[in-house]
């Protein structure tokens, strides 16, 4: 490989499908633990959607630890809470599952709420593990933190709204307004994220990833799905408004699943090598050439 090809921005190989498969699992876990807590109030929470969160939640967990090269030393990410936010996510996994059950067992509402909010602090920290990476431009803005968190929360709704219709509950009617709202505010986070990537300077592959989710996350993902949730909010009485319903959360949840694939697994190129000034031959001194940054969409 020349010199230009290894100064230019490398794939990263430490997180692969099983990374986002934590993201993908704990998100939609997270979120739809909290709208369950949402919808129970203070009365008997439903047991179905409790158990699917926490099922999601440990097949996350259970993707990174087959990412782990050796497994079995998996006990040590414990021992870096001061600097790790995989640590304080390891950290809080074992007590959200546990008032998670309490409340499957129980039926305890205090028992789910408890447990939705460590889901809270579980995504929170999620969202800044993958910021924490400051060495991939996708990952290190700012606004990746509130992206993934939104993410996580409109999988959960999306979700929550699919196994209602499934299970044959009668639909909330705040459901469909709860969606609409988390993915306008999912797509305005993107935007602003994109944006900013741009302005601030990427990887060129990288930018060519995220710029391919514009069919599936945003055409598809978001305004497809808003309109079919505008019809539902029209015309609440419709026969199918529950199962419109269900389908636009099913979407929405799927569309940010693959999103989470494609930052996590194929946007994650380091920033490479860049030369504040590259020496020309004769120049005056080792200002005279012009900034390079190879493989950036700007030097």
């Amino acid at each position: 490989m020349s010199a230009g090809n290894q100064s230019r921005p490398q794939h990263q190989t430490n997180w692969d499908w099983r990374a986002a498969g934590n993201f993908i699992g704990g998100g939609s876990g997270s979120g739809l633990l909290l709208f369950t807590a949402v919808t129970s109030g203070a009365g008997q929470p439903d047991t179905v959607p409790i158990g699917v969160a926490l099922a999601l939640i440990a097949l996350g967990l259970f993707c990174v630890w087959l990412e782990i090269g050796r497994p079995w030393r998996s006990m040590n990410v414990m021992l870096h809470v001061r600097t790790s936010w995989m640590t304080r996510e390891s950290l809080l996994a074992p007590f959200l599952f546990l008032f998670g059950l309490i409340a499957l067992a129980t039926g305890s509402a205090v028992a789910l709420w408890l447990g939705a909010l460590l889901a809270m602090l579980f995504l929170y920290c999620q969202a800044r593990l993958l910021n924490a990476a400051k060495g991939i431009p996708a990952w290190r803005q700012k606004l990746v933190v509130p992206l993934i968190i939104t993410t996580g929360l409109t999988e959960g709704v999306g979700l929550l709204a699919a196994l209602m219709a499934l299970g044959g509950a009668v639909q909330l009617a705040w459901l469909p307004s709860a969606l609409l709202f988390l993915l306008l505010l999912r797509a305005l986070l993107w935007r602003a994220y994109h944006k900013n990537l741009t302005a601030q300077g990427a990887p060129q592959q990288a930018l060519a990833v995220l710029d391919k989710l514009e069919l599936p996350f945003i055409k598809i993902g978001h305004w497809a799905v808003a309109l079919v949730l505008l019809l539902v909010l029209v015309q609440p009485a419709l026969a199918a408004a529950q199962w419109l319903t269900a389908l636009a959360g099913l979407i929405a949840m799927v569309s940010g699943w693959l999103f989470k694939y494609a930052l996590i697994v194929r946007a994650g190129y380091n920033q490479g090598y860049a030369l504040a000034h590259v020496p020309v031959r004769g120049g005056a001194g080792p200002t005279s050439g012009l900034a390079s940054r190879p493989g950036w969409n700007k030097p």
